[in-house]
């Protein structure tokens, strides 16, 4: 198991093993700290070299879950399953039927502007979240490892064959992948292999994919990762670190004026926003009674004592089930903000 190093300045150097960074840490030479769930290492004094290795990165997309490798010539560091972000499709339409609702109204309202969208390039919000949750992992992943080269999987969008012109200018996973791709050559090359290419290197080592694409294992996506970044830097014929970081986003919802649906006595409480209580929501936080959790809503609990007592929702890390509503923002210790949840795969 590989740990990431940063130097004074927190830039990335090489990785080291766990015993080595103990020792740093035991010594007074490093001091630990946790990169959004992933256990790092940081140099209290100038390191002895700054040489670094290729390490490139396998991208492995795909609509429901999608598969992260960092690896170098000599060691595979981290694997990384994530969950794709589906849900802003739906999001914007409820936003959309909620406009359309306050027109049928006859209260005052503005006029309407004009199209400003007319004969502009666009992402549509939901292609746009999805490349962006590439982007952001990406961009975590750059903050922990010198990496030098991303390798991505090209995917294509199944459409009308006669359908040249929509194929290549207006498909939205087609403009959405062009964008991220001038992205990440903002920050290092990128490399793309078709999905024949990632089956024909994965068969060509022995290697299988699993057909159940939701499964948390590393067959699952990460062996086409693994594959993509193997075939950058080389050194291995088999995987040699098939452990697996899970990373589930965090869904937050907009702050509205109150709910669709009104509860009884006819009252529209509130909803949506990003604070609970003063803290903000998917913050890592430690209670005295379950641990390290997340923060999530918050609700009115007036008493005789404290008219105006507010508790805030917590939720596990490992689930993300809800443990408790009642919760005291008094008791809970602040550890960081977060705006995702990670959780280390048990392999069997």
């Amino acid at each position: 198991m590989f740990v990431p190093v940063v130097d004074q300045n927190n830039r990335p150097l090489m990785p080291t093993t766990s015993s080595r960074a103990k020792r740093w840490i035991k010594s007074g030479k490093a001091t630990p700290f946790f990169k959004k769930g992933v256990f790092c290492v940081r140099l209290n004094q100038e390191p002895s070299n700054r040489n670094t290795q290729p390490v490139a990165v396998g991208i492995d997309p795909g609509s429901k879950r999608e598969g992260y490798t960092v690896k170098s010539r000599f060691a595979t560091y981290l694997n990384i399953q994530t969950h794709a972000v589906d849900w802003v499709k739906d999001h914007v339409e409820v936003r959309r039927n909620m406009r359309r609702a306050r027109r049928f109204r006859n209260t005052p309202c503005r006029q309407n502007r004009k199209n400003r969208l007319v004969n502009k390039q666009k992402l549509p919000p939901s292609t746009k979240a999805r490349w962006q949750w590439k982007l952001r992992i990406c961009k975590w992943l750059t903050l922990m490892f010198p990496i030098s080269t991303f390798v991505v999987e090209d995917i294509k969008a199944k459409t009308w064959k006669s359908a040249k012109k929509w194929n290549v200018m207006f498909s939205p996973l087609e403009v959405g992948k062009k964008w991220f791709y001038s992205e990440l050559e903002q920050i290092a090359s990128l490399e793309t292999k078709t999905g024949n290419d990632t089956c024909e290197m994965r068969q060509n080592l022995g290697l299988k994919k699993s057909k159940n694409k939701l499964s948390s294992k590393f067959d699952a996506h990460c062996v086409d990762s693994w594959v993509l970044a193997n075939w950058f830097v080389g050194g291995h014929n088999a995987p040699d670190n098939t452990k697996l970081v899970e990373i589930v986003p965090l869904e937050f919802h907009r702050r509205q004026l109150h709910r669709l649906q009104h509860s009884a006595g006819h009252i529209r409480s509130r909803y949506g926003g990003t604070i609970s209580a003063g803290l903000k929501r998917g913050s890592l936080i430690k209670h005295p009674k379950f641990g390290f959790c997340y923060v999530g809503g918050w609700q009115e609990s007036p008493t005789k004592k404290d008219p105006n007592r507010k508790t805030i929702s917590l939720h596990s890390l490992e689930t993300g089930k809800r443990l408790t509503q009642n919760a005291i923002p008094i008791d809970c210790s602040f550890k960081s903000y977060g705006s995702w949840r990670t959780t280390a795969v048990k392999t069997a």
